[in-house]
């Protein structure tokens, strides 16, 4: 278990709302001079670089204590401190990697929730745009996932599932992306592949009533009338007070259509569970 020093500078830093910023190394102690302090001092230099707002320099002294005072509780307390520096520096794979080397060494203590959730801040906040990478993403719904079920009780916990669910959807928001690139360009059937994946995969997001508008202009344009219809009727269930809504409605009774659920397609199925509680 950590000691109440570390609870203690965690507390000081968070309370400080992530210090901002980071220095200049020009002050920074010689490894010589390191090595003629004892732990307590060097972490009270860390201490003093992050309060200062240099998150390099501290990161540098917080992992001094490893080196020169291995396997000690003053060790222990640097390597969380470090991750912490590293990722306020905006070096996210060196505070992975000190996350994770915490993790290995101390996974029962009480600070391995904090230690897990600085490894899925690692990649959430890398996610800058909706046109970057999403492996990004994906690593970091998996690292999030990890704090909410590993440390439940934790108080990291709550902010993981919020972030989870930003991040989730994140994902949907790329799908809806591409859909519409294809839907203006006319590759209809391309764009209803990306509208169904969030419909299907991502029904708790926020893109799903206009996956369910784009699905309906997609199979109009496809000729594919009973799938619209479906997908309308889906929309005027759930998400009847939507602008998407009213899209729709227009769209299908301009053209002497209803918004109902016919024939037999995997949008129908989904309606029949959303709408009749028909699982089988």
């Amino acid at each position: 278990m950590a000691g109440s020093g570390t609870r203690a500078s965690l507390g000081l830093i968070l309370a400080l709302g992530l210090l901002a910023g980071c220095g200049s190394t020009s002050d920074r102690l010689s490894t010589g001079a390191l090595e003629q302090l004892d732990a307590v001092a060097i972490y009270k230099q860390g201490e003093a670089s992050l309060e200062s707002g240099s998150a390099d320099d501290a990161a540098f002294y917080f992992g001094e204590i490893e080196r020169l005072y291995p396997y000690s509780e003053w060790a222990k307390r640097g390597l969380i401190m470090q991750a912490f520096a590293l990722h306020k520096d905006g070096a996210y794979d060196d505070s992975r990697a000190s996350a994770q080397r915490y993790l290995d060494f101390y996974p029962t203590s009480e600070d391995a929730a904090y230690a897990q959730y600085l490894l899925a801040l690692s990649y959430y906040d890398q996610i800058d745009d909706i046109g970057r990478d999403q492996g990004l993403t994906f690593q970091a719904l998996q690292a999030l996932r990890a704090v909410i079920e590993q440390y439940p009780d934790s108080s990291y916990a709550a902010e993981s599932k919020l972030k989870f669910d930003l991040a989730f959807d994140h994902l949907a928001g790329k799908e809806m992306e591409i859909g519409r690139y294809y839907l203006k360009r006319g590759h209809y059937a391309a764009a209803a592949r990306r509208f169904r994946v969030v419909v299907e995969q991502f029904q708790t997001t926020t893109h799903t009533a206009e996956a369910l508008h784009r699905l309906v202009e997609t199979y109009l344009s496809l000729g594919l009338i009973q799938e619209a219809q479906t997908a309308g009727a889906i929309l005027g269930y759930n998400y009847r007070g939507t602008d998407w809504y009213e899209d729709s409605y227009r769209l299908l009774t301009g053209r002497g259509l209803s918004m109902e659920a016919t024939g037999d397609n995997w949008l129908a199925s989904i309606y029949r569970q959303l709408v009749r509680g028909e699982w089988i």
